[in-house]
């Protein structure tokens, strides 16, 4: 009933807009398909509204927005690739808030909905928070991909918790093979892989508020409990017999290379716990949901966190006042605007409402149920904290740690790199 409410209200400001058309700048970090793809999108609303929407992209977005906005011709809406600057953005008053409403359409029609509430709701100029973020597009993290066929074989079932995760690698252990494929290698970048695994470890034996503390950095980075979750992707990433090539690759194998080993005949490794892009590293020619298929990496039974879901996502937010700008965001609210995308592929949406039927692609459709059934939904970490920390000392660490250094010192010496940015 609710969602109906929402969208007829939706329908009925697009409409009132059409009376008086404007001219609506959208900025943001989309070229190339996706550009094309998010224009498909706008030219919907326009054809809606009636109004004269323009958007530009640029692979330099999060430094010509502060420039656009300190010289006062920021565009009117932008896409934010990820909360951190929004919210800095939000507190020297460059954003203008959602109007009322939008919070409690958030919390009706989209899974987790407190969550996007959360991610979007930043301090102003004057320190009062407010929602300024609308989430569309999304990216989910916690995958664990494997191959079929080697299950079937080997008689092995998708586990749904993480105690059965535990006791399915201790069995293939005890089957004489091995169960996990990882590779932190990543160039510069080296490390990054091992960071995603702490965050999802972090959401899955602790409350988000504790996952946010963590993130802002009112919990320092060596509390115990991060020190936990550190300590549970070690579990896996440093005994010899649950990875291919010992606990000793895991730092030296490229994140490209890792889930190779699942393709191999006699198979190397049985599981990779991977976000939604890393098919394209897969051999040539392999289709998703044949040869190659995944499944959630699951929450503990036993720790009554429901089902946290790690990912990123893009988010709207109203740079330069019009009253088109908050029709566009009242569009983003209806099925349409989701469903678009959906059938053009690389589109997932928290959007409860929408039709699982549009997606064009069946793997983006089975993706997008693992979001629709998230309890929780948590921003990779890394991506929000400090760069010297999130792409620098937590990256380089965890290699550290990979290699055989005590989590608590580890931890310890990122939170001393934290310390020493502020």
């Amino acid at each position: 009933m609710k969602t109906k409410l929402y969208a007829g209200v939706a329908a009925v400001a697009l409409t009132a807009g059409a009376v008086q058309a404007e001219q609506i700048t959208v900025f943001g970090p989309w070229l190339g398909p996706d550009q094309e793809n998010v224009e498909k999108v706008l030219a919907a609303f326009a054809e809606a509204s009636g109004h004269d929407v323009r958007y530009t992209g640029s692979d330099s977005f999060e430094q010509q927005i502060l420039i656009d906005a300190e010289a006062g011709s920021a565009p009117n809406v932008s896409v934010f690739p990820q909360p951190g600057l929004a919210s800095d953005m939000a507190s020297r008053g460059f954003l203008t808030p959602l109007r009322d409403g939008t919070d409690d359409w958030l919390r009706e029609n989209y899974a987790a909905g407190q969550s996007w509430v959360d991610l979007g709701t930043y301090a102003n100029d004057n320190g009062e928070d407010g929602l300024y973020g609308f989430f569309y597009k999304v990216d989910v993290k916690s995958l664990v991909w494997y191959i079929p066929e080697n299950f079937e074989d080997a008689g092995y079932e998708v586990p749904e918790t993480m105690e059965e995760l535990k006791a399915l690698t201790d069995q293939i252990v005890a089957d004489g093979e091995t169960p996990w494929c990882i590779g932190l290698g990543s160039g510069g970048a080296t490390g990054w892989p091992a960071t995603d695994w702490v965050e999802d470890m972090m959401l899955r034996t602790q409350p988000p508020e504790v996952y946010d503390a963590w993130v802002s950095n009112e919990m320092p980075f060596d509390a115990p409990e991060v020190v936990a979750a550190i300590e549970e992707f070690g579990a896996f990433a440093r005994n010899d017999d649950y990875v291919a090539g010992g606990a000793g690759a895991v730092a030296t194998t490229d994140f490209r290379d890792s889930p190779k080993g699942m393709f191999a005949s006699p198979p190397q490794c049985y599981m990779h716990r991977q976000a939604s892009f890393i098919p394209a590293f897969f051999p040539e020619g392999t289709e998703v949901g044949e040869d190659v298929d995944f499944f959630y990496f699951p929450a503990y039974a036993e720790k009554d966190l429901g089902s946290p879901v790690l990912g990123a996502g893009t988010l709207w937010a109203i740079t330069n006042e019009n009253e088109a700008a908050h029709e566009l965001i009242a569009f983003l609210q209806t099925p349409e605007a989701h469903e678009i995308w959906m059938g053009l592929g690389g589109f997932l949406t928290p959007h409860t409402g929408v039709d699982l039927a549009a997606f064009s692609d069946p793997t983006l459709g089975k993706m997008n149920e693992i979001l629709l059934g998230a309890t929780t939904f948590r921003f990779d970490a890394s991506d929000l904290m400090p760069g010297g920390v999130g792409a620098g000392s937590f990256w380089t660490g965890m290699v550290d740690y990979a290699g055989g250094k005590d989590a608590g010192e580890v931890a310890s010496a990122i939170q001393s790199s934290w310390d020493s940015l502020k």
